[in-house]
């Protein structure tokens, strides 16, 4: 099994508040560019799912904020599988800066082709597989 890369994010000066944080909402944006690179590294990325017509929505999203960060902080965001099934897919990150752990978050994901629900174990077996064999580990 290939070993994943931890996303690297360092935090832009926009991304921060008035008080030099970074501002919470962007810790929303920073999961979905790890989630990317991380299906990218699986061979999966979007662009090859989406030409498929499968699409993947988020339906939920969290994250708990245990340490700020500040502009030029590097964020390193690992990002695995926690809950996996045939229509839907749930991911949990883990986010470090200085070795501070900063943000806990979770998102979950249905599949769907043409607007509607679409299990992903007939549709993609293969990203299916891949996915299942990362839950597990």
């Amino acid at each position: 099994m290939t070993t994943m890369n931890t996303y690297k994010h360092e935090v832009k000066y926009y991304e921060c508040d008035r008080m030099g944080v970074t501002h919470h909402s962007n810790y929303v944006r920073f999961m979905e560019e790890a989630r990317v690179d991380w299906l990218d590294q699986l061979g999966f990325g979007f662009e090859k799912i989406e030409a498929e017509n499968v699409f993947s929505p988020v339906v939920s999203i969290s994250c708990e904020y245990k340490h700020p960060t500040t502009f030029k902080d590097i964020i390193d965001i690992e990002v695995k599988i926690s809950k996996m099934s045939e229509m839907k897919f749930e991911f949990e990150y883990t986010m470090r800066s200085n070795g501070k752990l900063v943000c806990i978050g979770h998102s979950a994901h249905c599949f769907i082709e043409n607007g509607r629900p679409v299990a992903i174990s007939k549709r993609l077996p293969e990203l299916y597989s891949t996915l299942m064999n990362r839950l597990s580990e």
